[in-house]
């Protein structure tokens, strides 16, 4: 063994030289004396990269169930308390949560909508019931805000825009998004908070011409709209927490990632039974389109 024969001749000769003559690099030999000389097969050392390369493509935000998961689908051999087990033998630790502040503006006298959805997040089908909200980044030039439509059927962000101010400009381009990719039938339940941008008549306007039905949360509860309060955690979290983006053309171009290649296209979720939104829609074979 290379090793070994290095290791043993080290008091002779310095481990430079040596690990020349043997045609091998010194970190992998210092690696092999950190574990205490034990040999690690290439079928583990695969697997150990391979974890490696989905945890830094996740941001340091996948965890050991997610992180199975996934390497299950690519052909490892690989339970959750091993994922575990490895994982915190290589250093990969999950960033930990932390909370955010609302951006709901719902001090107006404009009408609202009941809570006609009253917390049916799972449809049948996709364009049954579709939810919206806002929230905001910060940039060295300052706040830049985010509304996203997601399809509660699939999770999947169908609707997205980013402006320095939150007006009902912002979350009207978000919907047309979402209309011109989806084109829904009448009867669609449109989900959001109470924010004036909702509220505002040209917003109620929109919906009304393409025979939506308005429902909102009660006043002061994110719970009715859950799996998008959970989409802005999960970006925080996972992909913008830690960052300080210089512009806003920046966060932009990094939001967009998120959504457009990670988010809709890689990451798991547990409610669709550990599956992408984009694959959950592929599989059902009930609606197309793009990211």
């Amino acid at each position: 063994m290379k090793y070994a024969f290095i290791q043993q001749q080290s008091t002779r000769y310095s481990v430079t030289v040596l690990c020349r003559v043997m045609g091998v690099k010194r970190s992998p030999y210092y690696d092999w004396r950190a574990r205490g000389g034990k040999v690690i097969p290439p079928e583990e050392l695969t697997l150990r990269r391979r974890m490696k390369a989905l945890f830094a493509d996740s941001r340091q935000s996948l965890g050991s169930r997610t992180m199975s998961k996934k390497l299950r689908e690519e052909g490892f051999e690989v339970g959750r308390y091993r994922a575990r087990r490895l994982m915190k033998a290589l250093g990969l630790v999950v960033k930990p949560k932390r909370k955010y502040k609302a951006t709901t503006d719902s001090k107006h006298r404009l009408p609202v909508a009941e809570n006609v959805l009253n917390r049916a997040f799972s449809p049948e089908a996709p364009n049954q019931a579709w939810g919206t909200d806002i929230t905001y980044l910060w940039t060295q030039e300052g706040w830049i805000y985010l509304a996203v439509v997601i399809d509660f059927y699939s999770r999947r962000v169908i609707g997205w825009s980013m402006d320095r101010r939150m007006k009902k400009a912002l979350v009207i381009r978000a919907l047309m998004m979402a209309i011109n990719l989806r084109k829904p039938p009448p009867g669609l339940i449109h989900h959001s908070d109470r924010g004036s941008q909702y509220a505002s008549h040209a917003y109620q306007k929109l919906l009304k011409q393409h025979r939506m039905v308005a429902s909102m949360s009660r006043k002061g509860n994110c719970w009715d709209n859950a799996p998008v309060e959970r989409f802005f955690s999960s970006l925080k979290r996972e992909w913008t927490g830690n960052r300080l983006y210089r512009t806003r053309q920046a966060a932009i171009a990094d939001v967009r990632e998120y959504v457009a290649v990670y988010y809709n296209s890689k990451r798991l979720h547990s409610t669709l039974g550990y599956r992408t939104p984009m694959d959950y829609e592929k599989d059902l074979n009930k609606v197309s389109g793009i990211s």
